[in-house]
């Protein structure tokens, strides 16, 4: 067993020990049937926008059904979908939000057993121009209402928000004019940051709030402790792993890791990529500035894509800080138009999802398993944390692998 895969089992499993009863004695030598329902780690990726489309009734043909293959494969290895608030897509002309449009996207979601995340509630990028002709102070008031709209409105449904995202450029960000640029220039990075999350907080006090950044120099380290210092509460550390120019490799990984774990704070890994054509050119220091109308997934780009996809999540999935791992695009096409999916532009899967689907569904995953009780009516399994279900006939009763290590559970079947 390699170094990864052991730590793998030391962090993300447990062994249970089940104790069966029924009209107060001991189900003895009982066959049974366990199997795993859900991953605890949040295995994702971004939305589509063909499933905003195809959620909201606005597709057909050849179109719809390309969106359909899509979402089976989508549903059939993730469990958890990052979703777009941004401002000026959500809202591009005030006062008019596109709240039911995104709320359905949602839902349609959380029915099909995913966790979704909000993504972002305050960025420079994407904010509405509409902002322009306003004094900071008016800008500063709709950028809190924003937060305390959706944030509220979405509660229950979406309960884990991007607060402010890619601080770390602000407020030197100078490509174009925006809203929240100009307020990060006269409140400072941590007073903004601060305002946004006290916003969100209030909304929906058992929202999961993230700082995320595509930068991940030392910058980073030292806004989260300035931010940590002034006595925000961020719940996790979100972190971009954006490998158009090449894959980081294990060892650079787990440098990041090390640097990141001492806030003791969770780590999520929100927008990860790696293509399967060729590499962006490294002396490219702002991804946005490769622009190119084609640029295809070739075969052998994919057979690496493949190889490196497994090192990756194991290396993530190996370290007990990390929660959650997005993929970003799940489909060739989108962000940079890269071929940084799982799927190609025909939604047909390359490798790197097959790999994936073996790592997360077969090999991280406990199967339909039969088992018999002993004679005191106990049996003992070791799974993945996460949700299981175990059946007797045709009654099935819940549990759940919440904590590492060992642990036991009673089920009492004639309750």
């Amino acid at each position: 067993m390699s170094t990864l895969d052991h730590a793998i089992r030391e962090h993300r499993t447990a062994t249970v020990t089940i104790a069966l009863h029924e009209n107060g004695r001991p189900l003895a030598h009982q066959e049974v049937v366990v199997e795993q329902k859900r991953h605890k780690f949040l295995f994702g990726a971004n939305w589509g926008e063909s499933t905003l489309a195809l959620v909201n009734g606005e597709l057909s043909g050849p179109e719809r059904e390309l969106a359909e293959q899509r979402n089976e494969y989508f549903l059939r290895l993730f469990n958890q979908a990052t979703l777009p608030f941004y401002w000026a897509r959500f809202e591009p002309e005030r006062g008019k939000p596109q709240t039911q449009r995104i709320l359905n996207l949602a839902n349609w979601y959380v029915q099909h057993g995913c966790t979704v995340k909000g993504h972002p509630l305050c960025w420079h990028t994407l904010a509405p121009d509409w902002l322009l002709p306003l004094d900071n102070r008016e800008i500063l008031k709709l950028q809190v209402e924003r937060i305390q709209r959706e944030v509220s409105t979405f509660a229950g449904v979406v309960d884990c928000w991007d607060v402010v995202n890619e601080a770390v450029i602000m407020p030197i960000y100078d490509r174009y004019d925006n809203g929240p640029t100009r307020l990060c220039k006269e409140m400072g990075r941590i007073r903004l940051i601060g305002t946004m999350f006290e916003a969100a907080r209030a909304a929906n006090p058992n929202a999961t709030l993230l700082l995320n950044d595509f930068d991940i120099s030392p910058a980073y380290d030292i806004l989260i402790e300035g931010c940590l210092a002034a006595g925000i509460r961020i719940d996790v550390i979100g972190i971009q792993s954006h490998m158009h120019q090449g894959y980081w490799g294990v060892e650079r990984t787990q440098r990041i890791l090390e640097r990141f774990e001492r806030f003791g704070l969770p780590i999520h890994f929100t927008e990860t990529t790696l293509v399967s054509g060729d590499l962006m050119p490294p002396e490219i220091v702002d991804l946005n500035d490769y622009q190119v109308s084609n640029w295809p997934s070739t075969p052998e780009g994919e057979e690496r894509q493949a190889q490196e996809v497994v090192l990756h999540y194991k290396t993530l999935f190996a370290h007990p800080a990390v929660e959650a791992i997005t993929w970003w695009d799940f489909s060739d096409g989108g962000w940079l138009n890269a071929p940084a999916g799982l799927l190609r532009r025909d939604q047909s899967p390359k490798p790197a999802y097959e790999e994936l689907l073996r790592l997360i569904k077969s090999q991280w995953w406990l199967p339909a398993t039969r088992m018999t009780t002993d004679a005191n009516g106990q049996l003992t399994l070791t799974g993945f944390l996460g949700d299981y279900e175990l059946s007797i006939g045709n009654r099935r009763f819940p549990f759940s692998l919440n904590e590492k290590g060992r642990s036991s559970i009673s089920i009492n079947l004639s309750a």
